[in-house]
C-alpha cells in the first residue's frame, strides 16, 4: 500500500525544495556577476533527492557528497548565510572562506562535505559509517555520489569492505545521466547502476529521483535496514540537472527538448499541486512560504556581501592538525 504523506510533510518539502532552488538560482546569477568565482556546480532539478532524504533520516545521521554540495548542505542544516559566505570566500563562510563552492562543510550538523576529488567521498562515507558502528550508535551515513563516480575503483573497494563489515551506510548514486557531459551509456556496460550491488550481495534498487515520496520511501527502507544491523544499500536515484555540469558547461551533449521534458516532472511543481488539490492550501498560504524563502536568500546575499575577507594569517591554518601523543618522547 502506498505511503500517505501528511500535509505538514508536503509543506516541508515545498519550502525546502523552493529554498534550494532559489538559492541555487541566485548563486548562478551572482557567479555571472563575478561575485562568486572558481568552480560552481548547481543542484537545480535534483531537489527531490535532498527533500526525501531529510524526512527519512534522523538529525544525527551523517551526510557526505561530492562537489555539487550547496543544496544538500543547506538541507542538512548549514545555514544559507554560512553557505553563501563560503561561496563568496568570506571569513564567515562555513569553511572559513577556504573551501568555496566544492567544499561546503557543516560538521556540527552532520554534513561532512563537499569533496572535489571524484569518488573520494565514497570511501570516506564508509569511514563515517564505521565510526558510528565502532561507537555503538544507531546512526547511519548517507554517501552521495554521481553516475560518473560509479566508475571509480574506490567504489568497488569500499563496497566490498562495507558488506564485509556490515557498515550502516546508504550509498546514493544521483544518476543525472551525464557525469560531466558523457552519458552513462557511453561509459558503462551496466546501464542500471544499482545492479553493481549484485556483485557484493548488497541490496540495491532504482528510485525515481524526481519524486520526494519515492526517495523518502527508498531511503527509509535502507536506513532501517542499516539500523537493524543489515548493512549497506545501494540506491540508484534517477534524477536530472536542469543546468550544466558546471557554470562553464555549454551543454552541447543534450537537447533543449530533453531538458524541457524533464521539467514537466518538476518536483516542486508536483508538491505544490498536491498541496493545492489534495490539501486545499490557499494561494495566500503559498505566497507566505514564497516570501519567507525570498527573504532567506536575500539575507544570505547581504550577509556574504557585508562579511569580511579572511585574514592573511589564516592561510596556513587548518592545513595540518597539531596532535600530542603521550607515548612519543623526545
Amino acid at each position: 500500500m502506498a505511503t500517505k504523506f501528511s500535509k505538514e510533510t508536503y509543506l516541508y518539502w515545498y519550502e525546502l525544495m523552493l529554498l534550494l532552488r532559489r538559492f541555487e538560482e541566485k548563486t548562478g546569477q551572482l557567479y555571472g556577476m563575478q561575485k562568486i568565482r572558481g568552480f560552481c556546480h548547481l543542484y537545480i532539478g535534483q531537489e527531490a533527492v535532498a527533500a526525501g532524504c531529510m524526512t527519512a533520516t534522523n538529525p544525527d545521521d551523517k551526510f557526505i557528497t561530492a562537489y555539487r554540495c550547496h543544496a544538500l548542505a543547506i538541507a542538512k542544516g548549514v545555514t544559507p548565510k554560512a553557505t553563501m559566505a563560503e561561496l563568496y570566500g568570506k571569513a564567515t563562510g562555513c569553511s572559513k572562506g577556504k573551501g568555496g563552492s566544492m567544499h561546503i562543510f557543516g560538521v556540527d550538523v552532520g554534513f561532512f562535505g563537499g569533496h572535489g576529488i571524484v569518488g573520494a567521498q565514497i570511501g570516506t562515507g564508509a569511514g563515517l559509517a564505521f565510526a558510528e558502528k565502532y561507537r555503538g550508535t544507531n546512526n547511519v551515513a548517507l554517501c552521495f555520489f554521481g553516475d560518473g563516480a560509479a566508475r571509480q575503483g574506490m567504489l568497488h573497494e569500499t563496497f566490498n569492505m562495507a558488506m564485509l563489515w556490515k557498515l550502516p551506510v546508504v550509498f546514493i548514486c544521483e544518476n543525472n545521466n551525464y557525469a560531466m557531459g558523457t552519458s552513462v551509456a557511453r561509459t558503462s556496460n551496466v546501464l542500471d547502476l544499482y545492479k553493481i550491488a549484485d556483485a557484493y550481495d548488497m541490496p540495491g534498487d532504482s528510485v525515481d529521483g524526481m519524486s520526494p515520496e519515492d526517495v523518502h520511501n527508498a531511503i527509509l527502507r535502507s536506513v532501517n535496514r542499516a539500523r537493524e544491523k543489515g548493512g549497506p544499500t545501494l540506491l540508484e536515484v534517477k534524477t536530472y540537472r536542469y543546468k550544466g555540469h558546471s557554470m562553464s558547461d555549454p551543454q552541447k551533449y543534450r537537447t533543449k527538448d530533453e531538458v524541457e521534458e524533464y521539467k514537466e516532472r518538476d518536483p516542486i511543481d508536483h508538491v505544490l499541486k498536491v498541496l493545492k488539490e489534495e490539501y486545499k492550501v490557499s494561494e495566500a498560504d503559498v505566497e507566505v512560504i514564497n516570501e519567507r524563502v525570498k527573504v532567506q536568500v536575500e539575507e544570505s546575499v547581504q550577509f556574504a556581501e557585508e562579511s569580511p575577507w579572511p585574514d592573511d594569517d589564516e592561510l596556513l591554518k587548518d592545513v595540518y592538525i597539531q596532535q600530542d601523543y603521550p607515548f612519543i618522547t623526545d
